[in-house]
C-alpha cells in the first residue's frame, strides 16, 4: 500500500510529510506503458504533487495540479492531487528515454529540457478561480524544482527529495519527503538537518527501511514525532464513460455517424490514466442535447446543460464572429 505520514521535528520547528508511492508509482508507468526516465520523471511528480497537496490546501475538496514543462524530449509532465490521498497524472511523451547520467541516476533534467517553467493550480471546490504561480526550471530534476517554488511563491525555505528506482524497467521503489522551517526552528536545527539530508540517499533508504525509519533517521538529532496514523495513498482517476461522452460530443453529428461507418463507434482514450473505453453506435446517437455549431466550421459554440464554451462575439477558430442563443 502507498501511504502518507505527516509530523513535526525540532521541537515543532519543522514540518515533515512524507509519502511511499511506489504502489501507485508503478500503477501509474504501467498504465501510460512509460520509459525509465519517463517513469520516474512521472513518479517524482505524482510524489511532489501529494506532499504539495499538505502544505498548499486546506480544504478536503481542494486540488493542486502540478505542471512542468520544458525544451527537452519528454515535452512535460502532469500530476493533479487532493486531501483524500489520490493522485493521477501522465507525461506528454511517454516513450522518450535518456541514457543515465554519469553518477548512474536517469536524467529526468535532460528529458525536461533547459527554458522551461513550473507551475502550481490550486483548484477551490466547489467555487472560486483556481489561483496559479509558477517559476522557471532550476534543474528539471524536480525535487529542486519544487523547492525553488516554495521559496520563491510561498517563502518557505524548504528541502525536497523525491526518489523513483526502476529494476529492469519495473518500477520497485518510489517517494518522497517534503521538509519545511517553520517560523520557530533555530539555527542550530536548521544546520543539523541540512547536514542529515546531505548525507541520506532517499530510494537506498527505501530498499531496507520503513517510511518512519526513514524519517527517524533524516530528523536524527532532532527527535521526529508522527502526528497521525498514515493516510493511504492511491493513483485515481476521475474519468467516466458520461465524461468520455461529453468529449465526444464536440465533434458534429455528421463526424459521428462517420465514426460509426467506418470503426463501429468510437474509443475514449483518458490522458490522465490510460483507461480506454468503447462507445457503441447507440450511445453515440444518445448524444441529442441541443447545441449550436458555427456554421462554417462546425465548432461547438454551445451545448444545453454545459457552461459556456465560448462567449458573445468571440471570434470562432474560422473568424466568424460567434452569436449565442438567447
Amino acid at each position: 500500500m502507498s501511504y502518507l505520514l505527516r509530523g513535526l521535528a525540532a521541537g515543532g520547528g519543522l514540518r515533515i510529510i512524507a509519502a511511499d508511492t511506489t504502489r501507485l508509482v508503478a500503477e501509474a508507468a504501467r498504465r501510460h506503458q512509460t520509459s525509465p526516465t519517463a517513469s520516474a520523471a512521472l513518479g517524482r511528480t505524482l510524489t511532489g504533487a501529494l506532499t504539495l497537496a499538505h502544505v498548499l490546501l486546506k480544504n478536503p475538496r481542494d486540488r493542486v495540479t502540478l505542471r512542468l514543462r520544458g525544451g527537452g524530449p519528454l515535452g512535460g509532465v502532469i500530476a493533479d492531487a487532493g486531501l483524500d490521498g489520490t493522485v493521477r497524472g501522465y507525461v506528454t511523451n511517454p516513450e522518450v528515454y535518456l541514457p543515465p547520467r554519469s553518477d548512474g541516476k536517469l536524467d529526468v533534467g535532460g528529458a525536461l529540457g533547459p527554458g522551461g517553467d513550473l507551475q502550481v493550480i490550486r483548484a477551490h471546490a466547489p467555487y472560486g478561480d483556481p489561483y496559479s504561480s509558477s517559476v522557471p526550471l532550476a534543474s528539471g530534476e524536480i525535487a529542486e524544482d519544487i523547492a525553488v517554488f516554495l521559496a520563491q511563491s510561498e517563502q518557505i525555505a524548504s528541502a525536497v527529495l523525491l526518489g523513483v528506482y526502476l529494476e529492469e524497467e519495473r518500477v520497485t521503489r518510489a517517494g518522497g519527503v517534503l521538509l519545511q522551517a517553520l517560523p520557530s526552528c533555530d539555527d542550530a536545527a536548521l544546520a543539523l538537518l541540512e547536514a542529515n539530508v546531505r548525507a541520506f540517499q532517499l530510494t537506498e533508504a527505501m530498499a531496507h527501511r520503513s517510511l518512519l525509519e526513514i524519517l527517524e533517521e533524516l530528523c536524527w538529532g532532532l527527535e521526529f514525532i508522527p502526528l497521525e496514523t498514515a493516510l493511504p495513498l492511491s493513483f485515481h482517476c476521475r474519468c467516466s464513460e458520461q465524461k468520455a461522452l461529453t468529449a465526444i460530443a464536440y465533434f458534429s453529428p455528421a463526424e459521428r455517424e462517420a465514426m460509426i461507418a467506418e470503426d463501429g463507434g468510437a474509443e475514449a482514450v483518458c490522458h490522465w490514466c490510460g483507461e480506454k473505453r468503447w462507445l457503441t453506435p447507440e450511445q453515440l446517437r444518445s448524444i441529442s442535447r441541443e447545441e449550436l455549431r458555427c456554421p462554417d466550421c462546425s465548432t461547438l459554440w454551445y451545448r444545453q446543460g454545459q457552461l459556456t464554451i465560448v462567449r458573445e462575439q468571440e471570434l470562432c477558430a474560422c473568424g466568424r464572429a460567434v452569436k449565442l442563443p438567447n
